[in-house]
């Protein structure tokens, strides 16, 4: 699972074009500018009816989507659970690690965070880097953007913070800072890039390489492959609030398109697939039903399954071969005691750019 923003259609995008706006609220003293390319409602609604309209078995959501306010804050509550071990795990590693992160990506870097959550990793990063040019926060949720902006603003005074709303799985302009970087540096914390098939991953890879350009660099969580029972119930907690969050998809629906789901008539399900080394998340329909979406109906049948996300699980020479294939060859492994996650640090290979 990730701060996400989910797989897209492997197709040519052109640039979008974004207005940078400044933004005050009382929860911060510092002004950000935001430059605002969030998707647009229709956008939303196309993605869930080109899934729906899949044949039966087959159907997805987009899980990108997840991250309107509530489930936002949803997923920070996940990455507290016991049973949630790789927030944790991460956070872990950086509090070791961190300085020898901020050595590799250098003097002067301009950082780009994908996905920006609530940027407590993102914290102690900064606290590290080498008088670092600017901090670009990239995500799909607004309002949580803005309050991870300011947060970080606040707490660091000498850094121009410059978040991007915006979905990062297409081409997006990247703001540039008053001060000159030496070099571009994409901080993709979280795993999120298991939410991606290979042949998803692979292009997205390959527009960070293209992002950074030569003497740019990488950091990137990958979730290593483990014992199916832990992955399992991390994604199926006792609590219940990975199933409140898989469900708010639905609620957003409800609310936003105007779907009529009935929210008692489906449940989360998480299992792990040992042939793709993935867990799928699902929501499955609990009995015969139907729902519209936009001005289509949809019938379910009991027991019928709605996958909304993927979480794909790495060996670290699985992820490094699969990035070299695009540019990028790794430099700098961190990793727990147990193995269970990783931090790669990798470089934009010379002559790529």
């Amino acid at each position: 699972m990730k701060h996400a923003t989910a797989p897209a259609p492997e197709t040519s995008t052109p640039e979008p074009v974004g207005t940078p706006r400044a933004v005050e609220t009382r929860a911060s003293s510092r002004p950000v500018t935001l430059l605002d390319l969030e998707p647009r409602t229709d956008t939303f609604l196309e993605e869930a009816l080109a899934g729906l309209r899949r044949p039966s078995g087959q159907r997805t959501l987009p899980c990108k989507f997840f991250y309107d306010r509530r489930g936002s804050r949803l997923f920070d509550k996940i990455c507290e659970l016991p049973e949630y071990y790789p927030t944790r795990t991460e956070l872990g590693i950086m509090r070791e690690h961190a300085p020898a992160m901020g050595r590799a990506c250098g003097r002067d870097a301009m950082i780009v965070e994908f996905g920006s959550g609530s940027s407590l990793k993102t914290r102690l990063l900064l606290e590290h880097l080498p008088r670092p040019s600017a901090c670009v926060p990239v995500d799909i949720s607004r309002a949580h953007l803005l309050e991870a902006a300011e947060t970080l603003a606040d707490a660091f005074p000498a850094i121009e913070i410059l978040p991007v709303c915006a979905d990062f799985t297409q081409p997006f302009h990247l703001p540039t800072p008053r001060r000159a970087s030496s070099r571009r540096v994409v901080y993709f914390p979280g795993s999120t890039i298991g939410n991606f098939t290979p042949a998803q991953a692979r292009p997205l890879l390959a527009r960070i390489a293209d992002l950074v350009g030569e003497r740019g660099g990488l950091l990137i969580g990958v979730d290593l492959k483990k014992d199916p029972a832990v992955l399992e119930r991390a994604y199926n907690d006792a609590a219940g609030v990975t199933a409140a969050f898989n469900l708010n998809l639905l609620v957003r629906m409800n609310h936003e398109l105007g779907a009529s789901f009935d929210l008692d008539g489906f449940r989360h399900r998480a299992v792990y697939d040992e042939v793709n080394g993935r867990v799928e998340m699902r929501i499955v329909s609990l009995r015969p039903q139907r729902a519209r979406v936009g001005d289509e109906a949809f019938e379910f049948a009991a027991d019928e399954v709605i996958v909304t996300e993927y979480s794909h699980k790495y060996t670290v020479p699985q992820f490094a071969e699969l990035a070299r294939e695009v540019g990028l060859e790794l430099q700098e492994t961190w990793r727990d005691p147990a193995s269970l996650f990783a931090v790669l640090y990798l470089s934009q290979q010379r002559g790529r750019a």
